[in-house]
């Protein structure tokens, strides 16, 4: 058995050495092709991963162990795969430093935050005005007030102090700093005044709401939290008109909660105007409330001077607040349409036009599809519009995003500089094709090379020039030639139709000659490549023989060779018969051409 080990052993390792022999083989043979021809650019690869070691058992067998990426526990005499997620929990640590513009765990966290916070906004006016807070119940809401509290608390020592700011450029997570930052800033006076424990006076005025008032000074982490809520909402216009929504909503709950405690003061069902104690108060109150901030009508008159009073109040608050709600709406509203209303005008303006011109109705017909089906795919009609406002940086990472994995594909472009194909990606224009529109014809100049983002395209020939000969569909290149070709090569050899909509990437040869200027040796290799490519498509041509044009005059077959040999005996024997003349009559007509 000790034998049988180390034979297999040995037979590992010999595998092994002639693994590394064939790779040092091939390596010598890129850096020969790479001395021999310049222009060709060598593309590094990621090292090959070395095979899993592979331990002889004992018993002579292979044994091979599990991969780090499975976790086993054993039990008894069997193995169990254990659940990794339990590990990580437990070896889990609190970051030392939080980005709040883009954590989205920060942003769970101001979810609790804020939960708390409404719990304070929207239930300490109902708890001091309406009697739904009792001796019996009244457990209940000290337990979920203190739980509120110390949401707070916790978001003060373990949360806000931990948060990364910018200082002079420089994006600041040490510890020491944050928390400096944070006990310097605004937020911690109004979070510290938030908690201020007026709660003590519970022992001598009784549990009474208004003595938590002061929580509701926390204001600053809800409209945190609407702020980041909206950087990752893709329709952030609908959170905006629900948060409107409940802006009304919560002065009505106001409204109708100092109603009640109006009612309350001058008696219940004392005068025809207060409340008069039927029903269930909050919906009663609210909706007196409606009627009144709304300046519906229909409400009964006051009849003391305080009734006068609260009622004027009212009518003047409800009138200010409502119309600054609508306000608010319509600038939401307006917003959320802005790209909607922008495509309309430019569409309208566009009809304007061909109207006053008397564009025939077919054409007027295919503009308004184009401007549809545009707008519907892409949600506006020129992305350039939209990128042209971030910095060079930024556009190339959105077009590498985007684009790379196509023209990273195309035979034209592969072993070429990284930054020069980076580089050509901004350079890319996206244009809509309509069904049936030509995307280039037969025999044009070619100055663009096409890249098919979605839809398909058809490549037309035969005789008549209208039969189908492939179709091209997402992620295809054609006319990556016409870019580099010169002297009449980089003319189109055949028509090419867009079979549905089709959404295409163009790249003009005058933006890759100027990217070529800063690239010599990717120009070199681009030029060798568009040869090679160039003489591949006309090979076969030649070397079936098409059917060609005929020729006027035939070429002259060729002497029979053993013609050619009795000829060729004539001459050494020097005779001078028939052979003799025939051959010195082909000597001068071979002169004479």
């Amino acid at each position: 058995r000790i034998g049988s080990a180390t034979s297999l052993s040995s037979a590992v390792i010999n595998t092994r050495l002639q693994e590394l022999v064939r790779l040092f083989k091939e390596r010598t043979e890129k850096v020969k092709e790479k001395l021999i021809d310049p222009d060709v650019t060598s593309d590094d690869e990621s090292p090959v991963a070395s095979p899993a070691a592979v331990v002889p058992a004992p018993g002579g067998e292979l044994e091979e162990k599990p991969s780090g990426d499975d976790h086993y526990c054993e039990m008894l005499c069997c193995t169990f795969k254990s659940q990794p997620w339990l590990d990580r929990l437990k070896s889990y640590q609190f970051p030392s430093s939080i980005d709040p513009l883009t954590n989205l765990m920060y942003v769970l966290w101001l979810f609790f935050v804020v939960m708390a916070w409404n719990w304070n906004c929207w239930l300490i006016p109902v708890r001091w005005a309406f009697p739904y807070q009792t001796p019996a119940n009244i457990h209940y809401w000290l337990l979920v007030d203190y739980l509120c509290d110390l949401i707070y608390l916790l978001d003060i020592l373990i949360f806000q102090t931990r948060l990364q700011f910018v200082q002079g450029g420089d994006i600041i997570t040490d510890k020491k700093a944050m928390k400096k930052n944070y006990l310097r800033s605004q937020r911690f006076k109004m979070d510290v005044l938030c908690l201020l424990p007026l709660d003590f006076f519970y022992f001598k005025v009784g549990v009474n709401p208004l003595l938590r008032f002061p929580r509701c000074l926390k204001y600053m982490a809800f409209f945190e939290f609407n702020s980041r809520l909206e950087a990752i909402l893709t329709k952030a216009y609908i959170y905006r008109v629900i948060r409107t929504t409940a802006y009304l909503l919560y002065s009505l709950h106001v409204n109708s909660c100092l109603y009640y405690w109006a009612s309350a003061y001058e008696g219940l069902g004392s005068t025809t105007w207060v409340y008069d104690g039927e029903g269930n108060s909050y919906i009663r109150c609210y909706y007196w409330a409606v009627k009144t901030l709304i300046t519906i009508g229909g409400l009964p008159d006051p009849k003391t001077l305080f009734e006068i009073v609260f009622q004027l109040l009212n009518y003047f608050t409800g009138v200010f607040a409502f119309s600054v709600m609508i306000g608010q709406m319509r600038d939401v509203v307006g917003a959320a349409t802005a790209g909607q209303t922008y495509y309309r005008s430019c569409m309208d303006s566009t009809i304007k036009y061909m109207n006053f011109y008397k564009i025939p109705r077919t054409i007027q017909n295919r503009v308004k599809t184009w401007y549809e089906y545009t707008w519907h795919s892409q949600g506006m009609l020129d992305e350039s519009e939209l990128l042209v406002q971030l910095p060079d940086k930024m556009r190339l990472d959105i077009a590498i995003d985007v684009n790379y994995n196509i023209v990273s594909k195309v035979a034209l472009f592969q072993g070429c500089d990284r930054q020069m194909i980076f580089d050509m990606l901004k350079r890319l224009r996206s244009v809509v094709y309509l069904p049936n529109d030509y995307v280039c014809k037969k025999g044009e100049i070619g100055r663009e090379m096409y890249i098919i983002q979605a839809g398909q395209v058809q490549v037309l020939g035969g005789p008549d020039g209208k039969s189908v000969l492939v179709t091209l569909k997402a992620g295809s290149v054609f006319g990556e030639i016409s870019l580099l070709a010169a002297g009449g090569g980089n003319r189109r050899t055949a028509n090419v139709v867009a079979h549905g909509f089709a959404n295409l990437f163009i790249l003009e040869k005058k933006d890759l000659n100027e990217i070529l200027v800063h690239y010599p040796e990717s120009q070199k290799l681009l030029r060798k490549k568009a040869k090679k490519m160039l003489k591949n498509n006309n090979k076969p041509k030649d070397e079936k023989g098409g059917p060609g044009d005929p020729l006027i005059i035939p070429p002259k077959a060729d002497t029979p060779k053993l013609f050619r040999a009795a000829l060729a005996a004539t001459g050494r024997m020097g005779g001078k018969g028939p052979l003799g003349r025939l051959r010195w009559r082909l000597k001068e007509l071979k002169a004479m051409q």
